[in-house]
């Protein structure tokens, strides 16, 4: 999910801390401030949620379950571009997961740690990303508006001229900006459309992301007050070495949000 976070860093900050704001007229800030502790609530809550996910890219669509399995994800295939799995193949999937049920409940206290570690890490690195917002974006609110039925607020993300970039994974936002389209009842997003402006190098001379690419980002409600992905497309175009052109092509949809079975947590 790290490059979903990285379209996400569009929408969260760090902010100063204070009350909701309320009231008809809010500035860019305040409106972003009430967005923060949304969406840390639904970063948070996450991890509580089992879902499918279908990953369409240029071979082909991936249908899996994804299972929080006793403390981090478990993929299980349940199409391949569209079509059912074959009844030995969908017994054969049922199998797997069973003995990865049965291995991850035999671990060791420590090889339970490390897994769950490994999960863990790549979530505090999406978030570390998120709070550099307020050090590397400028936020102007557009105007309002209706968007699939829900009135919201529209906002601007520029970059700042000055922002230093702590580490090579947060130099890509130095080249970016981007829209959020955030609903004016719950300041949670509706939609997040970020892209590169101008081309970014990264790690010095390893590779350069270039303008064209970008990420869109849909949420939507799940379940008291938490709202998760529901859609991700992303177009990549870089340089690795300053002579290889890499491009890709993903998109993603969630569905079916559950909480996870108490047997699996």
């Amino acid at each position: 999910m790290f490059i979903v976070a990285v379209a996400i860093i569009l929408g969260v900050s760090a902010l100063p801390k204070g009350n909701a704001a309320t009231g008809a007229s809010l500035t860019a800030d305040q409106i972003i401030r009430n967005s923060v502790a949304a969406n840390e609530r639904d970063w948070r809550a996450a991890p509580e949620y089992s879902y499918t996910e279908t990953t369409r890219d240029s071979h082909g669509s991936k249908t899996t379950r994804v299972t929080m399995l006793l403390g981090s994800p478990y993929e299980q295939l349940l199409r391949r571009n569209g079509k059912a799995l074959s009844p030995e193949d969908q017994k054969r999937e049922k199998e797997k997961f069973d003995a990865a049920f049965s291995e991850r409940k035999s671990e060791s206290r420590q090889e339970t740690a490390d897994r769950i570690a490994k999960y863990e890490k790549d979530r505090r690195r999406d978030h570390l990303m998120m709070e550099q917002l307020t050090n590397a974006f400028r936020f102007r609110l557009t105007g309002e508006k209706k968007l699939y039925g829900r009135s919201v607020y529209t906002l601007r993300a520029t970059p700042r001229a000055d922002y230093r970039p702590p580490n090579m994974e947060a130099e890509v936002l130095t080249g970016m900006k981007g829209d959020l389209w955030i609903d004016k009842q719950t300041f949670q997003w509706v939609k997040v459309l970020a892209q590169v402006v101008s081309p970014v190098s990264i790690g010095g001379f390893l590779a350069t992301v270039q303008p064209g690419t970008y990420f869109e980002l849909e949420k939507a409600p799940v379940a008291g007050g938490i709202w998760l992905p529901k859609h991700f497309r992303v177009q990549s175009q870089s340089k690795v070495l300053s002579l290889f052109r890499h491009d890709t092509q993903e998109d993603d949809t969630y569905l079916d949000y559950q909480k996870t079975p108490a047997e699996y947590l």
